[in-house]
């Protein structure tokens, strides 16, 4: 197997005032390219933490993290932004769509920081948004859009740079119980194309989705096992 992240005992420590919070404590992990895998943990366990350092959204205080054999451990903020847009797509809780961009054009921004021109991004943003099966949302806006469609678009935008990982924080989390299995389903499909997911959440029937699940506490792995069983809702 592949392995397409590495973290190496790694500890990030936050100041605050004269105290010092330690949100990971020595994590190790290894994943391999297209694992589905679940990360767990209740409030306070680092599990955002390590979400925001897997997504080169924050550095460690130290230990390594090597990403697609690239170490991206302590690189400066210009550096982990073209990592972030070429290696992870990004699908959060709240959307994070910007309202007065139709799907379409929220689709192409990975894009258009990837250097694209704009006959290319406009196809591959609309080819992107048919495989989601948002071929008759296109033009719409977001508050013309029901809660899942906008996290399609979300999951759209996530995929159109073909990254190498897609990392999900939540992403069930504002939405109703049947529009959470539409989107997981989703991922399923997303994973049995070849994608590499990693899904960020505090609910077990979310997690039984993937076919690995990480437990954290107090900032160290708790668990590291498969999941026999993962839930498939079709």
């Amino acid at each position: 197997m592949e392995k397409i992240i590495d973290i190496q005992e790694i500890i990030k420590y936050y100041h605050v005032g004269t105290e010092v919070i330690k949100a990971l404590r020595s994590v190790s992990v290894s994943i391999n390219r297209n694992e589905y895998v679940a990360i767990m943990g209740p409030s306070g366990s680092g599990k955002s933490t390590l979400m925001n350092i897997l997504g080169c959204l924050d550095t460690p205080t130290g230990g390594k993290y090597i990403l697609n054999d690239k170490d991206v451990s302590h690189l400066n903020d210009d550096e982990l932004a073209e990592i972030r847009n070429k290696e992870i797509g990004f699908v959060f809780q709240t959307f994070n769509l910007l309202p007065r961009y139709t799907a379409l054009e929220n689709v192409t921004l990975p894009l258009i920081y990837a250097g694209k021109n704009k006959e290319e991004r406009l196809a591959k943003a609309e080819k992107t948004l048919v495989n989601v099966g948002l071929q008759d949302r296109i033009t719409h806006k977001p508050n013309e859009l029901s809660g899942g469609q906008r996290q399609r678009v979300a999951v759209a935008r996530a995929l159109v740079n073909n990254p190498s990982i897609i990392l999900a924080d939540e992403p069930t989390g504002n939405l109703d119980s049947k529009t959470s299995m539409d989107i997981l389903n989703l991922f399923d499909q997303i994973h049995k194309m070849g994608n590499t997911i990693i899904l960020v959440t505090h609910e077990e029937d979310i997690a039984r989705h993937a076919h690995r699940i990480i437990r954290l506490k107090d900032g160290m792995i708790e668990s590291d096992e498969i999941n026999p069983e993962p839930f498939r809702t079709n």
